[in-house]
């Protein structure tokens, strides 16, 4: 279990990296990739799972119900602002800066919410 779940951290870990990357690699002209919705698709399974299996283990160190669930809510912006953006990417419509700005923005905050909460 303890493999699986260093498996899931760093998959979570990776899918922020995308979404993170792939923002300021594109901060001149902002956009958002498809990549980046896969990337934040991939942080929720992944996240999930790793609740799943803390959950399963029944140690003596309990989760922090209310850091997931702020995590959880910002991932769903995050989640939203991507798959908006992505087909206004695919359609050729024009895409608003702010909305790139808020999947790059929101994944940021997630990952400092985990770090510093």
């Amino acid at each position: 279990m303890t493999f699986l779940l260093s498996l899931m951290l760093f998959l979570h870990i990776v899918g922020v990296a995308v979404i993170v990357g792939t923002w300021i690699y594109t901060m001149k002209t902002p956009t958002v990739t498809v990549s980046q919705f896969w990337a934040a698709v991939l942080m929720l399974v992944t996240g999930l799972v790793m609740v799943g299996i803390r959950e399963m283990s029944g140690g003596h160190d309990s989760l922090n119900f209310a850091k997931i669930g702020v995590k959880f809510v910002i991932l769903l912006v995050v989640l939203v602002a991507a798959f908006i953006g992505m087909r206004k990417t695919q359609r050729g419509e024009p895409e608003s800066t702010g909305l790139a700005h808020a999947v790059g923005g929101m994944a940021l905050i997630n990952a400092a919410v985990a770090v510093f909460w």
